[in-house]
């Protein structure tokens, strides 16, 4: 027996998507050109698989803010959160980003991984809590659970009713119950009835955790998430984001009401135990955030585009995974379709992120085109190009017509 014998299933599958083609698990961006450009294998080639949902990647003022803090606080922490971490752009991004979501606490983490994984594992005492989850939640929720050490229970993904059975069988002895959930799946890109579940939630006092990574700066009419879409900020527990995704940065973060969450300073091994996000990281995000919020036009760009983009997918026959959505995916019956489709549109200039099980819900294959404010009319134009040639190529990846 050897330490790296479990490794042998997923070099096999590595190796042969290798032999097949260009692996998509090994992409490399030789040069990037812009926000949705890039050169890879020597071809310009349009972006769509980077969640740069609002186009912040090169946006001036958060460039700008980078450099700034670059020059005046140097290239790092060196420190966690918890010791010599915290600086005041820390404390301001923090404070902007509760009085941006109308909440009154947030913590900023190293990233949003990170933040799911300190909220869960800091909130909850495995010798007396519980943590229910929904089945198609992030690896970071799942990580965070394993970490606390609390049972946990899955319910059916997008099901207030399933969640709602499985409170009413709980064991008594558990003291706290938390209800985690998504805003927007990144994976399918649908959304969850956040509503209906925060009403369950409470119904049995449980608290409820909702990540907006995917939804943050894209729903709701001031970018505030689908808990903002649902009328529900001020009834939910705890808010968890990301920077990496609508702020095009890196960090994380969990907002929240109730003035127990800063204690999360304390209970958090992964708020205490590593780097916090280095000066320049947080001033670009403090900047794109204050960009975001005054400039309600990228937003709108952004749906505009998802709307041509999956209205033109649906033209062409293919299989989708939800309504129109900054994420956009389409469904294959086999990772080796799957793997062949993504070369495909790779081939012609079009990156996407291909997804494979264990890794998705259902056990499906499937591209996942993620949609950009930046993304251009002629960048719009090659994706539908390139979709459509793949629709002809790919009868699989069409829906079935009845006869």
């Amino acid at each position: 027996m050897s330490l790296f014998d479990k490794f042998e299933k997923t070099a096999a599958l590595y190796n042969s998507l290798s032999e097949m083609g260009k692996n998509p698990f090994a992409v490399v961006m030789e040069e990037v050109l812009g926000p949705t450009r890039a050169r890879i294998k020597g071809r310009e080639t349009v972006l769509a698989g980077t969640h740069n949902y609002l186009g912040q990647t090169f946006e001036p003022k958060a460039i700008a803010a980078a450099k700034r803090a670059l020059d005046e606080e140097g290239t790092g922490t060196t420190g966690s959160r918890f010791a010599n971490g915290t600086f005041a752009g820390h404390k301001s991004l923090e404070r902007a980003l509760a009085d941006y979501l109308g909440l009154n606490y947030c913590v900023v983490f190293s990233t949003g991984y990170v933040a799911n994984l300190g909220a869960i594992a800091g909130l909850v005492d495995p010798s007396e809590d519980v943590v229910l989850i929904d089945a198609d939640c992030h690896a970071c929720i799942y990580d965070g659970c394993q970490l606390s050490g609390a049972e946990t229970i899955r319910f059916r993904h997008n099901d207030p009713e399933s969640l709602d059975k499985r409170l009413q069988r709980l064991d008594p002895k558990f003291k706290g119950k938390l209800v985690c959930i998504e805003g927007m799946y990144s994976m399918y890109g649908d959304i969850a009835p956040v509503k209906e579940f925060v009403d369950v939630a409470h119904k049995h006092g449980a608290y409820l955790l909702v990540d907006e990574a995917h939804s943050f700066g894209v729903y709701g009419a001031k970018g505030r998430g689908v808990c903002e879409a649902e009328g529900v900020m001020d009834k939910i527990d705890f808010y968890s984001g990301t920077f990496s995704k609508a702020l095009a940065a890196i960090g994380g973060f969990v907002a929240s009401n109730h003035p127990e969450a800063e204690y999360l300073r304390f209970s958090s091994r992964p708020y205490k135990f590593t780097a916090s996000p280095s000066p320049a990281t947080i001033a670009s995000a403090h900047a794109a955030l204050d960009n975001i919020a005054l400039t309600p036009a990228l937003k709108a760009k952004l749906w505009e585009n998802a709307r041509r983009l999956h209205a033109a997918l649906t033209q062409f026959g293919l299989r989708l995974a939800a309504p129109p959505a900054p994420v956009i995916s389409v469904l294959l019956p086999t990772k080796e379709e799957a793997f062949a489709a993504w070369n495909f549109l790779l081939d012609r200039g079009v990156y996407v992120n291909m997804a494979i099980p264990p890794g998705t819900p259902g056990k499906e294959s499937l591209l996942r085109l993620a949609v950009s404010s930046a993304h251009s009319g002629d960048d719009i134009d090659r994706l539908v190009g390139a979709y459509g040639q793949m629709a002809e190529a790919f009868p699989s990846a069409r829906v079935a017509l009845a006869s």
